[in-house]
């Protein structure tokens, strides 16, 4: 057998059915990078049309790519694909994971992890290198993702990883997650394994990744990375205050560090996090203070430290300790970063009461509610679980349609009073699906389906649903216009994609930015100024492209989108510039194989449009213009007296943004008039298997 450089070389495949466990070589899938590109190449040649997304023919990969535990910074991403449960159509869904588990199971010996079947009983995976094996997971079935991670990890040992699913899971809730880490999560296929009754799989592994460059080479790779290129958390570039070393700050960044800011609860007192300038390759772990970015100026005393993934120097999860979670039934531990801090916040709508001292509420609720959630294994849909419960309590429609005895169990005095305790009541019923309200669980789409959610849901700019498929925006018109929409509007979620954000939020001025993104689709035009947008242009529709390619790149190699691409960088000396063939030189040295940002940015845009054959195939149809890429109303109607175009408004204009549709169909090669793949552009990226296959099934455009 031929040695394997990066890629272990081998997957997993476990039938639950049958209780057997086999192993295939991944090099079948090596068209496919790895991650995200495997997981929707095992998805759409082996679960049928039709198949609902906790049926037992429905299968769900755990899969990580060829730079995973070789020590290339910020790349201990697991990439986790299925169909997607809150999806209307069940269509195909990625979810992502950060931690220690894909590092592990790449020292384990395996690139994948291909789940089929359905147990007959509660069981989980136990990976201890070779030896893999199905046990019987009775005594953690019932648990909370805390208690089955300790117990799971007292039999594998402390230096194994745990990816669980707490209550929600179990109960098949659509917002459900997978956890490791205690705080690693990937929502929306938590109930996916509960279907199969799998609630957790260990891994442990001790194996090295081969390297086929010299260590040099990596090691000379990595110090230019982290010396020339890296910023702080979203790939900020600039320091959020005025620094002695910087040309430019800008109050968004996440590059928080300076004199007088600290862990205040760090063990053996408070650390300062200071200025960790541009360049200090040991202070790069210092730039990014999450806490008091996340939960405001109460959290820094509480704060321990910064934690984050595996072989990452951006350390952006914040990790508090609070006593008084104890009051609350919780433990005073508790770790999490943007989203997970933020839903509960969203719960909380009628705000937040101060609880030990003045302006410290919203902390509180995130800290109580981030522990809740966390433990029972509670996805929040990008923060719409919170908008829904809104929408249902203050519509009035909560009356209407939950029994009168549920109705007024239900301590809605807490939230008036804005009390977090009132998060401990509703994570439970959401949790165990107790009665008529834990329906918000299921999701935007099936609870406005449900309920009748009206016109003032769908298009009411404060909830910002995106999509009528029931997912919200998420760096969407807001950032930069139609390229952003474009972005959003392409994916059976909310789009999980950041390199476009990261750049438009990197805190440099528009007018280096303007030239970076000319240097990437050949005009400055690519990009306006926030809140000052022009119409579309072919530039854009290039932009949109490359923006999800490298996102669909970095989840198959698999690298941290929050932080890659290296667009730009810190240092004036390089005029702000970054490397985005920085992947390419990374796959070269690991794989020992030459490759060029061309010939991976081809391989991305072979595994975005299998994505789009996937949704195709899910959803019996090609015209994705009108039943997929469709926005809601509120984005072209908001700022009823400004017209779009006009300086301070994102509203977007119906006519232009069909013609950014037609532009970036253009760009894809996919037909212009219903946005599905052609058989032309699938031959070209080496489908023809997949055209074959559509065409069997009548989902060939004309």
């Amino acid at each position: 057998m031929n040695k394997s450089y990066g890629w272990a070389g081998k997957l997993l495949r476990v039938n639950l059915t049958a209780g057997k466990i086999t192993t295939e070589p991944t090099s079948k899938y090596k068209d496919f990078i790895g991650g995200m590109g495997i997981g929707y190449k095992v998805i759409f040649d082996e679960v049928p049309a039709g198949t609902k997304a906790f049926d037992e023919a429905n299968k769900i990969v755990f899969a990580v790519g060829p730079l995973t535990g070789s020590g290339a910074p910020s790349s201990s991403r697991t990439n986790i694909t299925s169909l997607f449960p809150s999806n209307p159509y069940n269509a195909v869904g990625d979810s992502h994971m950060g931690g220690n588990f894909a590092a592990q199971l790449k020292y384990a010996g395996y690139d994948a992890i291909i789940i089929e079947g359905k147990s007959n009983r509660p069981v989980w995976l136990k990976i201890d290198n070779d030896k893999v094996t199905l046990e019987d997971a009775s005594k953690v079935w019932g648990k909370g993702i805390k208690d089955t991670t300790a117990q799971l990890a007292s039999v594998m040992g402390k230096d194994s990883s745990i990816a669980a699913i707490g209550q929600a899971g179990e109960n098949m809730v659509n917002l459900s997650v997978i956890m490791n880490g205690l705080s690693h999560s990937a929502g929306g296929h938590g109930g996916i394994l509960g279907s199969k009754m799998l609630k957790a799989i260990g891994v442990r592994g001790n194996r090295a990744v081969n390297i086929a460059g010299k260590g040099r080479e990596l090691l000379k790779l990595n110090n230019y990375m982290m010396k020339d290129l890296i910023g702080a958390n979203n790939q900020h570039v600039v320091p959020s205050t005025p620094q002695p070393w910087a040309e430019f700050s800008h109050k968004g960044s996440r590059w928080t560090a300076r004199e007088g800011l600290t862990w205040g609860a760090a063990e053996g007192g408070p650390i300062e996090t200071g200025i960790a300038a541009a360049g200090d390759v040991n202070r790069v772990g210092y730039r990014t203070m999450k806490a008091t970015f996340d939960l405001g100026p109460s959290a820094e005393k509480y704060t321990v430290r910064m934690g984050g993934c595996q072989s990452c120097p951006i350390r952006c999860m914040s990790q508090l300790r609070i006593p008084k979670l104890e009051e609350y039934g919780l433990s005073p531990y508790v770790a999490n970063s943007c989203m997970g801090y933020f839903s509960p916040q969203r719960v909380m709508f009628k705000g937040n009461k101060d609880i030990e001292e003045k302006g410290d509420g919203k902390m509180f609720a995130a800290a109580i509610g981030a522990s809740l959630a966390d433990d029972y294994g509670v996805w929040c849909n990008y923060g719409l679980l919170g908008t829904d419960l809104k929408h249902g309590y203050e519509s009035g429609i909560f009356k209407k349609v939950l029994p009168a005895d549920e109705y007024n169990s239900i301590p809605w005095n807490l939230l008036e009073e804005k009390d977090p305790a009132f998060l401990i009541d509703f994570y439970r019923r959401i949790a165990f699906k107790e009665g008529e309200l834990a329906h918000l669980g299921d999701g935007a789409y099936w609870v406005a389906k449900r309920w009748d959610f009206g016109d003032d849901y769908w298009n009411n700019v404060k909830y910002g649903l995106w999509s009528k498929l029931g997912f919200p925006k998420h760096h969407s018109n807001e950032t930069n216009g139609q390229v952003g929409s474009l972005i959003s509007c392409m994916f059976n979620r909310d789009a999980q994609s950041h390199t476009l954000v990261n750049l438009v939020g990197s805190g440099l001025p528009i007018e280096i930015q303007k030239e970076v993104v000319a240097e990437i689709v050949g005009s400055p035009d690519g990009i306006d100024p926030q809140l000052n947008y022009t119409p579309m242009n072919e530039y854009k529709a290039r932009l949109a492209k490359w923006a999800i390619i490298k996102n669909c790149l970095h989840d198959s190699l698999t690298l941290c989108n929050w932080m890659w691409p290296m667009t730009v960088s810190p240092h004036k000396s390089r005029n702000y510039r970054g490397d985005l063939a920085l992947e390419s030189k990374f796959m070269t040295v690991v794989t020992g194989e030459n490759y060029t940002e061309q010939s991976l940015d081809l391989a991305a845009e072979r595994i975005f449009t299998l994505h789009r054959a996937l949704t195709v195939k899910n959803m019996n149809t090609v015209d994705m213009r009108n039943e997929h890429d469709g926005m809601t109303d509120w984005v072209f109607d908001k700022d009823p007296d400004i017209k779009a175009f006009t300086p301070g408004t994102d509203k977007m204009d119906r006519e232009d943004m069909q013609v950014a549709l037609t532009m970036f169909y253009k760009e894809m090669g996919w037909d212009e008039k219903t946005g599905a793949p052609t058989r032309a552009t699938l031959e070209r990226l080496g489908l023809g298997d997949v055209a074959n296959q559509l065409a069997k099934l009548n989902l060939l455009p004309a």
